[in-house]
């Protein structure tokens, strides 16, 4: 007999009943105040804004200053993956009004990372409620919490000022509503299931906006809600809420950027293939941290928790067989397959396995079921993709969905062992005891691991621990502020060569192998038709850069997360990682404006050929979709080539540009 079924028996007191719900409530508490607290202490003790984490701000800037969402003043660029966080963020810096805003940004991603693990929680505990309690002790415990929060690059990038922290939040929102869809009963709808039907479709809806990818478990959330009995009205209103959005920011996207996705999508080619890289990626994350041995344990947890639900289902369901009487036919023979006399046709039976399937999509076991895949094809999508330079980053949102189902697990332990039933449920709670007494011990181990090389390193495959390496390269614990980043090479010698570009007319500042030199290249007296006067910055380190930037201060990267002409280069097939495209300099001379004077190390030939291939048509073209003043002719005619534009790729080298582009090699040089 199942628990629910002994709490409805009238031979139980209605206070022994409440009294079994205190030790399963009590410890789940305690479980997550506890659990929330130790990741509130261990990110707090890592604070700190990565580089990338000031790219984001940099936009903000922009938005606050009346510039638009871009990056650089007077170029539509879209420098930022996640929409939703640069707006999240630019929405609590207007309000708070704030000077400084990475401390909003510190703040805002704290509170979300902090409060996304005891929310997942509370969804995984709702998932096993009264089910899994017993007539004994029932405890509610955290395993699949600790596993996440243990883990340092949780820790790390619950601040950052990227968007793990909405990311991880998103995540546990869903969780709790698709969840709540799943306990509902599909046969009696009310005016307040409906209303949360529509907001969980639009939660899920959102996921585009959070980060691309996470589209992977928002898209299979609204394909099972879809599939679902609701009916047609129902499945009106569903896209309507899911995809407003997301669909009208989409084409707000193609007519002001003139691109399909974001821009850092384009320069890291988000549809490329690297399997080896990503096994290296995974390895990289798992390896210092003994990560396997708890997530053995989880999945040891998760399947002993399946089969026993499984198992309780099918005993509750011979029960009530048994009690059931049998219906006879009219023939006397006992109907067990209905009325139906004839073998149902192909067509028949293809409707009605459906109709089987559909019948059991409004339940807590395929809610399980999708998180669990969607899991699986965002990790598979990662390692395909090639994982990412920074340690365990992107990994993370793919190890919080997979430990969503044993965020907690329920110990079940007997009042008495005078059945075969109760033995085995003894058995059980102690193994999974024991996994969640291991995973502790695991955890206290881990927080003294310190990754080897983290410092000062960066790897043969090209991925470092970007905490610790900026920590130890600027000797600050907590770097949070653009000025914090002062003390990292060249940003000191940066900000006063800015001030000496401006003072002189502008031009281009290229880095040096020397830290307290640039390369300064002037803008002529008169500039060439069409290209402004402005002090340009080409360095890789674009976050720290921009923030020390003025707004009217062009700062672009070799790698063009901000520079489209550097992010439609073909990708470099052994480039390091989130690193393989790398414009030559030559390039952001000639489109400058820059006519002498630049560094010898640069081939005059190379800036001739550079001047040529920029003026290829299609070039010229997507100059003008994000550069030109934006109209509603403007608008039509990006939306008409964004395509085009997503997929456009230059050759890197300006000789082999001219020969792609059909064009006319210029006279007079001195390689001929």
């Amino acid at each position: 007999m199942s628990h629910s079924e002994v709490l409805a028996t009238s031979d139980v007191p209605e206070t022994q009943s409440r009294r079994r719900l205190i030790a399963p409530i009590a410890s789940f508490s305690i479980g997550a105040i506890v659990v929330t607290v130790l990741f509130a202490i261990g990110a707090w003790q890592r604070r700190w804004i990565a580089d990338d984490g000031l790219i984001v701000l940099r936009t903000v800037r922009n938005l606050l200053a009346g510039n638009g969402p871009v990056f650089n003043a007077g170029e539509r660029v879209e420098a930022n993956t996640s929409t939703a966080w640069t707006y999240l963020i630019w929405f609590w810096s207007w309000v708070t009004g704030a000077e400084q805003t990475e401390y909003v940004v510190l703040w805002v991603a704290l509170v979300l990372s902090i409060a996304a693990v005891p929310l997942a929680m509370y969804g995984t505990a709702r998932l096993y409620g009264r089910r899994a309690m017993s007539p004994g002790l029932t405890l509610i415990l955290p395993l699949g919490a600790i596993v996440y929060i243990v883990v340092p690059p949780a820790r790390d990038f619950a601040t950052s000022g990227l968007e793990n922290g909405l990311t991880i939040f998103w995540i546990a929102a869903l969780w709790c509503q698709f969840l709540a869809w799943g306990r509902r009963d599909p046969a009696n709808p009310t005016r307040r299931s409906r209303a949360a039907f529509l907001a969980l479709t639009f939660t899920a809806g959102l996921a585009p906006l959070v980060r691309p990818e996470i589209t992977i478990l928002g898209g299979l959330v609204l394909l099972v809600l879809f599939a679902s009995r609701i009916g047609w009205r129902m499945r009106v209103a569903m896209v309507v809420v899911a995809g407003a959005l997301p669909i009208g920011y989409q084409i707000f996207r193609m007519g002001y950027y003139a691109v399909l996705v974001p821009n850092p999508a384009i320069a890291k080619d988000a549809s490329g293939s690297k399997w080896q890289q990503g096994f290296a990626y995974l390895g990289n994350l798992f390896s210092p941290y003994t990560l396997l041995l708890p997530v053995i344990v989880a999945v040891i947890a998760g399947i002993l928790l399946a089969v026993g639900s499984y198992l309780s289902r099918r005993t509750s369901q011979s029960e009530a067989a048994t009690a059931e009487p049998v219906k006879a036919s009219t023939s006397g023979v006992p109907d067990i397959l209905g009325d139906e006399i004839d073998a149902p046709s192909p067509t028949a039976r293809l409707r009605n396995r459906w109709s089987w399937i559909v019948d059991r999509l409004q339940t807590q076991n395929t809610v399980v079921v999708t998180v669990l895949v969607a899991g699986l094809i965002l990790g598979l999508y990662w390692l395909r993709q090639g994982g990412d330079f920074m340690h365990g980053r992107v990994l993370l949102a793919p190890l919080f969905i997979l430990l969503l189902p044993v965020m907690v697990i329920p110990v079940s332990l007997p009042a008495s062992l005078s059945t075969k039933r109760s033995r085995i449920q003894l058995g059980t709670g102690l193994v999974l005891l024991g996994g969640v007494i291991t995973t502790v011990w695991w955890g206290v181990a881990v927080n003294q691991t310190v990754l080897s090389g983290a410092g000062m390193d960066i790897s043969r495959d090209g991925i470092v621990d970007e905490r610790r390496f900026y920590v130890t390269n600027m000797g600050n614990e907590n770097p949070v502020t653009a000025q914090d980043y002062l003390d990292y090479p060249r940003m000191r010698a940066m900000v006063r060569m800015i001030d000496e570009s401006e003072a002189r007319g502008g031009g281009v500042l290229l880095s040096s192998a020397n830290f307290d030199e640039w390369y300064y290249s002037p803008l002529p007296a008169k500039m060439p038709p069409g290209i402004p006067r402005e002090t340009t910055v080409y360095f890789l380190n674009l976050g720290m850069t921009s923030m020390n930037a003025p707004l009217d201060v062009r700062v672009v990267d070799q790698m063009g997360l901000a520079y489209p002409l550097a992010a439609h280069t073909a990708r470099l097939t052994d480039g390091r990682i989130g690193h393989d495209k790398r414009l030559p300099s030559e390039w952001v001379i000639a489109e400058s404006g820059v006519m002498g004077g630049f560094p010898g190390f640069l081939g005059r030939d190379d800036v001739k050929m550079a001047r040529v291939a920029l003026s290829c048509p299609m070039t010229q073209a997507r100059f003008a979709s994000y550069k030109d003043t934006w109209s509603f002719a403007r608008f039509r005619h990006n939306l008409r080539q964004a395509a085009e534009f997503n997929s456009y790729r230059i050759a890197r080298e300006p000789k082999y540009e001219i020969e792609r582009c059909g064009l006319v090699m210029p006279p007079g040089l001195q390689g001929k």
